[in-house]
């Protein structure tokens, strides 16, 4: 965050500490604005008692009173340009703003010298004010994750923060709430969404002794685990870290300003040296003090501060703007890498789809469907397999049958008696066991089927799928729209199953059964096309190898794995894939806004700067030149957390 707020003239890393402010909510907010307020007081009286022409304010108590006006607003800055100058970065922000004011002083424009460094603080709170709102928005997005931990001590369960659960501590975690550390399971069993971690579908059955990854769901019963990873090593905090380190990496417009200010910034201090001096050989009525006043002025305007501000400041307004619509982008530099992206590869389970089974068709042969489905789940319940649990949702209109006698066939399906018949459901092998005759038409279901048989018949099956997320197909036409020219989706799921789900949601490309390194591959292949940029959007660890090597990884971050997010260069905080769109959206809107305060910020000061050096300026312009492109740069930024984008 600092990275904002230091040497905007762009010389080197000296401390701005005693202009980075907290505002909003501060307790301390009055100490803040005092110095400001004092000087602004002091100001407007001397003003007026000058133009009043009071007696009194005359002579050394005139020069007492502005030099008090000056001291609050002044000397931090005065203190900034000499640790700046001991460090050897001498062309600073700092520096103008004292040479300037003080050599105003020294001509006797008393108010001017006190007016500009009274406006350059008003703008510096201005800044600060802007970069704390946009760390708002993303702290609040981030402070939806879990935050709470359920731990064991002294005999009793209490709700703890978990930074403070210990490695080797008993953590309890309720059905439905997410497991908030790395362990290891304590119960006997349990059943947990994984797909966040592994990429898979299908949720795990975990047994006693084996490991759970923070960020899983649990789904069933309360279970217990042993807590094996601080909470600095979880996914919480390194995001939290990403979110303080978002500014470091720069854009190129950003670095490219950098740099022109280094150069430029020793060159006005020269160019103000010889409008000072070297009119002496050339103009006949030359006056020292006038041209010394035209020099300053000159410097106050050529301070690149409000362009070298303004840029990083566009930058964090998009980074605040997108936080606020469920995005974290990991530097601005990924803001401007979005906007050249056209062509967009998405994995398939947990991105377009939600990772969860659910049933999506039910075909008895003869029977009633509660029937039929009677007979399925009495047999079902007594399993804790995924499938099991997602059949076992169906919502029976009465609840008659119990099973007994149940037996788990080991990759084939469950086994038991049922109302006194013998009941099968599973797969095709297990119905080929059973010499169990299946009607030709399901060669043609790619989805997970359920078949069933009661007493040594066919009775019907289940379709089990995952299901495409809502906002699925409005992901891939909102891509079109923001000028992605293609779009692909490679899944580790069945070809057939991929297939049909880009068909549904008419996406131009996809392939089925691939590895991670497959899909790295498909990738690489892309981007060697010309002029063709490619983001990655995953959600899971077998994502990450991809997500790295894409121009633009985008990662699946309500959900996603601990390793996908930290390789992603773009997190989509809601699950929804429809906000990639919104993300380009946003990257485009901030290139624009900045490239606006670019343009704003070199008209004026150029402007300025012709009238400061030809006398028709004075240093009241120069202020105003200065801080006004500051302020309207700064309102132009913050106008990105106002619009929107959906």
């Amino acid at each position: 965050m600092k990275d904002l707020q230091k040497d905007c003239c762009g010389n080197g890393d000296h401390n701005h500490d005693s202009h980075e402010h907290e505002h909003g909510g501060d307790p301390n907010a009055l100490k803040t604005y005092l110095p400001g307020i004092v000087s602004f007081v002091m100001l407007i009286a001397g003003i007026l008692l000058d133009y009043f022409n009071i007696s009194f304010f005359k002579g050394w108590i005139r020069i007492a009173w502005y030099v008090l006006a000056y001291f609050p607003v002044g000397l931090p800055v005065i203190k900034e340009s000499i640790n700046s100058i001991k460090k050897g970065d001498v062309f600073t922000e700092f520096f103008l703003m004292t040479i300037a004011t003080l050599g105003a002083f020294a001509i006797g424009e008393y108010p001017e010298g006190v007016a500009v460094m009274l406006f350059y603080t008003v703008g510096e709170l201005f800044q600060s004010a802007a970069v704390n709102r946009a760390r708002g928005n993303i702290k609040a997005l981030l402070d939806v994750r879990p935050q709470a931990a359920t731990v064991f001590r002294n005999g009793n369960y209490s709700t703890v923060n978990p930074e403070k659960v210990e490695v080797g501590e008993k953590i309890q975690v309720k059905v439905g709430e997410k497991i908030p550390l790395d362990g290891v399971l304590s119960t006997d069993k349990a059943s947990v969404n994984t797909a966040a971690i592994t990429g898979e579908s299908k949720p795990d059955a975990l047994k006693k002794g084996e490991k759970v990854f923070a960020g899983s769901i649990n789904l069933e019963n309360v279970i217990e685990i042993e807590a094996t990873k601080a909470f600095k090593d979880s996914s919480v905090a390194r995001i939290l870290e990403m979110v303080e380190n978002a500014t470091a990496r720069k854009s190129k417009t950003e670095l490219f300003i950098r740099k022109f200010a280094r150069i430029y910034t020793p060159i006005v201090v020269f160019a103000a040296i010889g409008l000072t001096f070297i009119p002496y050989f050339f103009v006949s009525s030359y006056v020292f003090e006038d041209w010394l006043y035209r020099a300053l002025i000159f410097l106050v305007i050529s301070c690149p501060c409000a362009l070298v501000i303004s840029i990083p400041l566009g930058y964090f307004g998009g980074l605040g703007a997108a936080s606020k619509n469920g995005i974290l982008f990991k530097g601005a530099s990924y803001l401007d890498a979005i906007t050249t992206i056209n062509t967009v590869v998405m994995d398939k389970t947990g991105t377009v789809t939600h990772g969860v089974f659910n049933i999506q068709q039910i075909k008895p042969e003869e029977l009633p469907e509660d029937e039929f489905m009677n007979y399925l789940i009495a047999l079902e319940k007594q399993s804790t397999h995924p499938i099991a649990k997602a059949i076992s949702s169906y919502n029976l209109k009465t609840d008659l049958y119990k099973a007994t006698q149940v037996e788990e066939i080991s990759g084939k399906g469950l086994k038991g008696t049922v109302n006194n018949k013998v009941v099968l459901a599973g797969n095709k092998e297990l119905m080929k066991a059973h010499k169990i005759a299946l009607p030709k038409d399901v060669e043609t279901i790619v989805e997970t089927v359920v078949f069933v048989a009661i007493d040594a018949q066919y009775a019907g099956l289940v379709v089990i799928a995952d299901e495409v997320k809502e906002d699925a197909a409005k992901t891939i036409s909102g891509l079109h729209n923001v000028g992605i020219q293609k779009i692909m989706m490679l899944s580790g799921d069945k070809n057939s199953i991929t297939q049909k789900v880009a068909s549904q949601l008419k996406i131009d490309a996809a392939k089925g059964g691939l590895l991670p390194e497959d899909k790295l591959q498909e990738v690489e292949i892309l981007k060697k096309e010309v002029n063709t940029k490619v983001a990655f959007v995953g959600d899971g660890i077998n994502d990450a190898p991809v997500l790295a090597a894409s121009d633009v990884g985008i990662a699946m971050g309500g959900l996603g794995s601990d390793v996908a997010i930290e390789t992603a260069d773009v997190i989509i905080q809601t699950d929804q894939p429809s906000k990639i769109s919104t993300a380009i959206k946003i990257g485009k809107s901030t290139r624009k806004i900045v490239w606006q305060n670019i343009i704003l910020a070199f008209g004026i000061k150029l402007i300025v700067l012709i009238m400061g050096a030809g006398g028709i300026a004075t240093m009241w312009e120069a202020v105003f030149a200065d801080v006004g492109v500051a302020f309207l740069a700064i309102l132009n930024a913050i106008r990105l957390q106002r619009m929107q984008w959906n």
